[in-house]
């Protein structure tokens, strides 16, 4: 256990690991910083690769409960560099601002925590366990990080209580939102398969296009819900619609549509998929044609119903910067659609306004104050075990 004596920078902390130029999949470095912090503190320090991913479990204590925080030192390409005022990796502080990719999402939330665990361990007792889950593949597949870092540690008999997620929950100052649930995600590709012809001769060829249009349609002639509690309404999105085809005399020999649906627990992926696979039958006896569909369950949607872990998390919160903050499932899919089937999960970490864009940047006063209230939370957090002797439970 730490003693206090040299207390973790977290701004110091931070500026490294943003020097690390850990584009998915590389580490270039990052988790060997974290284990070796970590490791001074007292934190028995596991790596997991998978792959060309690398990933940490670190744990100090042995009892329960077991809080774990989750986060990702990989981070998405920077673009183009010329949109970059600073160095991508330069970690530059200027005016008060740490720009970098990276900042928001999530190396300064990595660094907050740590820094507000090695003060709680400083201050309190060793209550039960603190534990860190850190992925290099949250920004890719997500096939090789967190997901299997979970299933091995539940094969070694590790068991999660609760966890917080340190991604960008708040969309314009910190404070304002506490995610408890996300929205799950549906990737599809619709084929039609046709046959190439003179669009003077129609009757010897099959133009695709129809079909897929009348797919199309049927996909969006459904309104999957008007929300439900804790979430927005479901959506559907067409992103893309390809023929390839640069000739205006030429019925192309295929078309193809890619789509997305951000659903919430009024459905399941599988049972989208059904819905799809209907539609594409009902495609398909009207014009005679094969439709071929390629679906991806990307996460199902999850929520962590309000309750004392919820509200634990809004008082810490509250304690810190004086907002109380709502509790929302909106945005993208994270980690946490992972986590929740291990332990109840809810993410806070910095602003993410400037995420995935170049210029890339966070306050450094949101630095210090996230590792506050990162800090508040496990007070809160174990002095309800160790007074009460009972279980935060959700719900």
């Amino acid at each position: 256990m730490s003693d206090g004596a040299d207390s973790i920078d977290p701004l110091a902390l931070a500026q490294a690991l943003i020097r690390c130029r850990s584009v998915t999949p590389l580490d270039d470095g990052a988790l060997d910083i974290l284990q070796a912090q970590l490791e001074a503190l007292g934190f028995v320090v596991k790596r997991y690769p998978f792959g060309e991913v690398d990933n940490l479990y670190a744990r100090i204590g042995t009892g329960v409960p077991n809080f774990c925080f989750a986060g990702h030192t990989d981070v998405v390409p920077t673009g183009n560099p010329d949109d970059w005022r600073d160095d991508p990796f330069g970690a530059t502080v200027r005016d008060g601002v740490l720009w970098g990719r990276g900042a928001a999402d999530m190396k300064g939330a990595i660094a907050a925590f740590i820094a507000a665990a090695q003060r709680h361990l400083s201050h309190n007792p060793l209550y039960g366990s603190i534990s860190l889950l850190i992925t290099g593949d949250e920004e890719g597949e997500g096939i090789n990080g967190t997901k299997r870092v979970l299933k091995a540690l539940a094969e070694e008999g590790e068991t999660i209580t609760h966890c917080l997620v340190g991604e960008p929950s708040n969309p314009k100052a910190l404070g304002d939102e506490i995610k408890n649930g996300r929205r799950g995600s549906l990737n599809g590709i619709i084929t039609i398969k046709g046959q190439q012809g003179h669009v003077a001769y129609p009757e010897r060829a099959q133009n695709p296009i129809p079909p897929l249009i009348t797919m199309i349609n049927r996909l969006y002639a459904r309104l999957l819900d008007d929300g439900v509690p804790g979430f927005q309404p479901s959506n559907l999105e067409v992103t893309s619609i390809d023929v390839d085809n640069p000739a205006h005399n030429i019925i192309p020999a295929a078309a193809s549509a890619r789509f997305n649906i951000r659903f919430n627990v009024a459905h399941t992926g599988a049972q989208l998929c059904d819905w799809i696979e209907e539609e594409a039958r009902a495609a398909e006896r009207e014009h005679t044609c094969a439709v071929l569909l390629d679906l991806k369950v990307m996460g199902e949607a999850f929520l962590t119903p309000p309750g004392p872990f919820t509200t634990l998390l809004q008082k810490a919160v509250e304690d810190v910067t004086g907002r109380h903050p709502a509790l929302t499932t909106g945005g993208g899919t994270s980690d946490a659609r992972f986590i929740k089937d291990y332990a109840p999960v809810a993410e806070f970490g910095l602003t993410g306004a400037s995420m995935h864009k170049a210029n890339e940047h966070v306050p450094v006063s949101d630095i210090h104050q996230l590792s506050e209230i990162y800090e508040r939370v496990l007070v809160l957090y174990f002095k309800e075990y160790e007074v009460a002797k009972r279980p935060i439970v959700h719900g």
